[in-house]
């Protein structure tokens, strides 16, 4: 029987072979008719068949048969246990095979089965995606198939293919299955099967596919010719069929896939009134990650290689070829479903981006433990050194200007970044994003291929800039000059921020002078009216209503104030009433002063503070011998601010709980600063208490500072930070870090700025990148924290754990690269944007788990996402008209064009039910007579360039 005939291919004749008679020898015995013994012989040697003498081909389906009937009866349960394989992208379709030999060739026979087979394979008319190749094209649901174990996986001779599937024929008939089997034939590119299946009746199914893959003609180029084609497997010979009407089942499937974002598509990328792209593509000269925070680092190479569109047009009922005609001239928006899918782009090596240079940064660390000081890296040329460090590339002196020169620009400052980075960046000790040292060491990753001698080099001059801003008294750019010390930070960037501070300091030290210098000629030209000593505040305090400077005495205080020097009558420094406190001596409102800050300290200074605590033993004599010059500025501000005030006075209002008051009705009561308050507390004047145990105790340390500190307000004081030794100091730091210690700050800060870059980026709301985000940051802080320690070497376990984290951050990096990618071009439709990663993320999950993220491409992410209605448009607007450039690279030659665009895949399954009588079957009361069966299928799959047919056809034995 003719299944297939294109006009340019084999024809083939599938022909059950029957089942051959064993034949057997007799032998000639001569004896004596009379011997009852030898005739007794001779009767049993007719009744004995030896099977030795049967032919290799009836043990080969011997063999068939036995294997098949151990599949028979395991089941798919128990199939499984045996280990049965898991077919990947066929759904739940699993694969057992035997090995077995025939005519000195070793075949392989296969067996795929579900684990529900009473569950349908799927509707074929609907396209379930999960089918295996053989199911779509024949609609069988478990199947058989029996190939050469050769390098072609076919057989390549006709008659030994009709031979073979004979044989699992015969064999599949002997144990009653009804399972299909396939025979793979010609060239492997053709996909050629012949197969055949029993229907457990009289009827057969046999099933045939090939492929043409060029010189399609012209006629099956279009779906008026492909229903012919069909048509003309049933229809007799003499008819002509486009004048005739079939009742044909007709199901379509269309892929449509974007161009790729080159040179054509940038330029012809659309562009609304507003601005916004509607193509989702880049317009002319930009990248498509402009507005992505990396940007400014790296242009990252675009995840989202393109999109396929699928549209499906469901089963119907087609009576003609010129209805065939029209629904060829239908448009794609048309179809009943719409589809879409990502093409990712393939992995091309290492991928340019943080964790590329991360790595590289992880390696210079690691070499950093080869030299005691910096310099020695930058002479590693001159002087004799390892081979490798003479191999690394410093880049030219113009590059290293404008890097230096981008990171010392002028006008920025810190408060511009003040608020940037992730919210738990703050557990790893590095630099804020924006800062100066976070800029230098992304700045880094990307000098002279991050290599330690680049980086020494770079480091060198940075100091340098540093020392000429110190000298010239120019403010730090992207550095906080107020505030305290964060010492959440890394070393060299609390080392900074003071840094930063003093300078700030000593420009206002510097103009303090000047202005004093300045007003001298202003007093002597004063009046002397004009030159009354009034309350002398701190330069930065503010005026207030509620505090007053006017002295409030009672005139039996006259006296006592008399004798005071006349520097000690003065208020100077307040800053206003405390509530209803009064002296306990003069008996005057207690003024709160101005007091000098705490003098500003870095980690490394509070470490040493704590060290000297731990010597000395007496933690709390010697802490205040620490802070001597504090407690002394604060007693000398208390001085001025409060003239006639006692040791008592002042520990009441520093420290109120070294001060014991006595239970009364009135003794602990506190109230408002009221006149009438006041008043009250006036007439229960003094208060009943006493200093504390430690403060009344004999050569008290406070007492003695106190009796010391001299009245002087804030503003006359001697700074307690000396910005000039402080600075000295920093700088000494800087130019004397080994490269170790610059290193590993250094991975800390890159990689904590290289985080917070990438939060920067908006992705749409996608929930599962936050969640890898601060899962990233957890993991950063926790493989960072060994850095800190400043005991590692160059053979340290942590090098290995740094190496890892680059792992984790690569795929974190990949994962908002996608997520940004597709935002950009699905900003109009949001949930499928949100669908579509939603999809991929749970797939990057078990390939992560299975440690196969580093190769995932579009061949392995099909996963297929419903589009809407309302988001048609979006899709429809990727694909961009074609322009002239482009029109000539292809000649269209197929319908149910989309915005100019052929399918790239048409799929057609074309099929014919017939309701067959009883009187056909081999028993009339079977339920199976009572329904239509498809007696004829036909899927078509191609394009104008090539063409697949497959065909199943029932026929009756």
């Amino acid at each position: 029987m003719e299944l297939l005939d294109f006009g340019n291919g084999d024809r083939h004749s599938v022909n059950l072979l029957d089942s051959m008679a064993s034949s057997s020898s007799r032998k000639n015995i001569h004896a004596d008719a009379t011997d009852d013994e030898q005739e007794q012989e001779e009767e049993e040697l007719e009744h004995f068949d030896d099977f030795t003498l049967a032919s290799s081909w009836e043990r080969f389906i011997s063999e068939i048969e036995a294997v098949l009937r151990v599949w028979m009866s395991d089941g798919p349960n128990n199939l499984l246990e045996k280990g049965a394989v898991l077919l990947e992208d066929a759904g739940n379709l699993y694969k057992v095979k035997s090995e077995m030999k025939y005519a000195m060739k070793s075949y392989c026979m296969e067996f795929y089965f579900k684990t529900d087979p009473d569950v349908d394979a799927g509707k074929l008319a609907d396209w379930n995606f999960d089918l295996h190749d053989l199911q779509l094209c024949f609609g069988v649901k478990e199947f058989l198939v029996i190939a050469p174990q050769s390098a072609s996986g076919v057989v390549l001779d006709a008659p030994e293919s009709s031979k073979l599937l004979s044989a699992i024929a015969i064999a599949l008939s002997n144990c009653s299955s009804l399972w299909p089997a396939f025979v793979p034939v010609h060239d492997p590119s053709r996909k050629a099967y012949i197969g055949i299946q029993s229907m457990g009746t009289v009827f057969t199914r046999r099933f045939e596919a090939d492929r043409i893959g060029s010189q399609v003609p012209v006629k099956l180029m279009h779906l008026e010719g492909l229903y012919e084609l069909f048509v003309s497997k049933f229809a007799y010979s003499t008819l002509d069929l486009s004048v005739h009407n079939f009742k044909v089942r007709c199901a379509m499937k269309l892929t449509f896939r974007t161009l790729p974002y080159d040179d054509d598509n940038i330029k012809d990328a659309k562009i609304s009134k507003s601005g916004e792209n509607l193509t989702g593509e880049m317009s002319i000269g930009t990248q498509w990650d402009d507005d992505c925070s990396w940007s400014e680092w790296y242009s990252a190479e675009d995840p989202v290689k393109g999109f396929e569109l699928i549209a499906i047009w469901s089963e119907k009922m087609v009576e003609s070829s010129m209805e065939m005609a029209e629904l060829e001239n239908a448009s794609p928006h048309e179809a009943e479903k719409w589809l879409t899918s990502l093409r990712l782009e393939g992995s091309s090596g290492n991928r340019v981006g943080f964790t590329s240079e991360l790595r590289l940064l992880v390696d210079a660390l690691q070499m950093s433990f080869e030299a005691q000081f910096i310099e020695d890296f930058v002479s590693a040329v001159e002087n004799p050194g390892p081979d490798n460090l003479k191999s690394m590339v410093i880049p030219p002196p113009t590059v290293r200007d404008r890097v230096l020169k981008e990171l010392f620009i002028e006008g920025i400052q810190f408060s511009d970044f003040a608020n940037s980075g992730h919210k738990i960046s703050r557990a790893i000790k590095g630099a804020p994003l924006g800062s100066l040292f976070a800029q230098f060491c992304l700045h880094s990753l990307w000098f002279g291929n991050c290599n330690i001698r680049a980086i020494a080099v770079l480091w060198i001059e940075f100091v340098r800039e540093v020392r000429w801003c110190w000298e010239e008294s120019q403010l730090l750019p992207r550095m906080p000059a107020n505030g305290s010390i964060d010492l959440s930070t890394c070393l060299i960037n609390q080392k900074l921020q003071m840094l930063a501070i003093c300078i700030e300091r000593k420009c206002q030290l510097s103009e303090d002078y000047q202005d004093c210098i300045g007003s001298l000629d202003q007093i002597d030209s004063m009046s002397e009216e004009e030159s009354v000593v009034g309350d002398d505040s701190f330069s930065l305090q503010t005026p207030s209503e509620e505090f007053s400077g006017k002295v409030d005495r009672k005139p039996e205080d006259v006296d006592l104030f008399n004798e005071k020097k006349s520097s000690d009558l003065t208020r100077r420094g307040s800053a206003g009433i405390v509530d209803s406190m009064m002296l306990l001596k003069s008996h005057q409102s207690m003024h709160a002063p101005y007091t000098q800050e705490a003098p500003l300290m870095t980690e490394d200074m509070h470490e040493e503070r704590l060290k000297a605590v731990e010597a000395f033993g007496d933690s709390f004599d010697f802490s205040a011998q620490l802070e001597r010059d504090i407690l002394t500025s604060d007693m000398s501000a208390f001085k001025a601010a409060n003239p006639g005030a006692i040791f008592e006075d002042f520990i009441r209002w520093h420290s109120p709980g070294d001060w014991e008051e006595d239970d009364g009705p009135e003794g602990s009561k506190s109230s408002s600063s009221s006149s009438h308050d006041i008043k009250k507390s006036k007439d229960s004047w003094p208060p009943q208490g006493r200093l504390s145990k430690r403060m009344s105790e004999h050569g008290n340390l406070w007492r003695k500072l106190w009796n010391s500190a001299p009245a002087l307000p804030a503003s006359e004081q001697k700074p307690l930070l000396d910005p000039n030794r402080e600075g000295e100091k920093v700088l000494h730091y800087l130019e004397t870090l080994q490269p170790h210690e610059l290193l590993e700050q250094m991975v800390c800060a890159a990689f904590r700025a290289a985080a917070d870059t990438l939060c920067q980026t908006s992705f749409g709301e996608l929930k599962q990148v936050e969640t890898e985000m601060q899962q990233l940051y957890l993991t950063m802080a926790s493989a960072l924290r060994a850095l800190q320690v400043n005991h590692l070497s160059g053979d340290s376990e942590t090098i290995e754990d740094l190496r890892r984290l680059t792992v984790a951050f690569e795929q974190v990096e990949k994962l908002l690269t996608l997520a940004a990618s597709l935002h950009r071009k699905l900003i109009q439709a949001p949930r499928l944007s949100r669908e579509i990663f939603n999809d991929y993320h749970n797939f990057y999950i078990q390939t992560k788990g299975k440690g196969l993220t580093e190769d995932i491409d579009e061949k392995e992410f099909n996963k297929k996402q419903e589009v809407r209605d309302h988001e048609r448009e979006v899709l429809s607007n990727m694909f961009v008209p074609p322009t002239a450039n482009q029109s000539w690279r292809k000649v269209l030659s197929m319908g149910n064009l989309l915005n100019g665009h052929e399918p790239i895949l048409r799929e057609i399954i074309f099929s014919l039910r017939d309701r067959v009588s009883g009187n056909h079957y081999a028993a009339r009361s079977g339920s199976i007579s009572q329904q239509e069966i498809e007696t004829y299928r036909m899927y078509i799959c191609g394009t104008s360039n090539d063409l697949r047919v497959a065909l199943s056809v029932v026929s009756c034995d």
